[in-house]
């Protein structure tokens, strides 16, 4: 196993961990939804990484997901997900994990499907790239 392929599967373990904290989180009394979408941010991240890394490509130390997006697009490798809907969980990365009162940007139904849609693309990858 390569070492490109062994680090896309370490991003995908994590970003699947995402995906549970998201799961766990959304509607719990006294959990704002701000806290689940930072995972849902998190879960894209690595996903949109573990992609790079299958292909080769190389990223900056970044959260934001467009820019990821766009780079595996510029590579002829576009994520199975537009990138208005990245742009709507860049900002959980950082600029609302202090903020008391975030606004909320997306649904949770929205979060679950795209974090859902972007797994589900990095596996079919990970089955096209032994």
């Amino acid at each position: 196993m390569t070492p490109q392929r062994e680090e896309a599967l370490r991003l995908l373990r994590l970003a699947r961990r995402d995906q549970t904290a998201l799961h766990a989180l959304l509607g719990v009394p006294g959990v704002a939804a701000a806290v689940a979408f930072f995972h849902a941010q998190q879960a894209a991240e690595k996903a949109l990484k573990a992609a790079m890394c299958l292909h080769g490509l190389e990223y900056r130390r970044t959260h934001d997901l467009e820019e990821l997006a766009g780079q595996l697009a510029d590579a002829g490798r576009p994520p199975s997900v537009v990138e208005a809907d990245l742009r709507l969980l860049t900002p959980y990365a950082v600029e609302y994990r202090y903020d008391d009162e975030p606004p909320e940007l997306l649904t949770p139904a929205q979060a679950l499907a795209i974090v859902a849609a972007l797994l589900s693309w990095c596996d079919e990858l990970t089955r096209m790239h032994p």
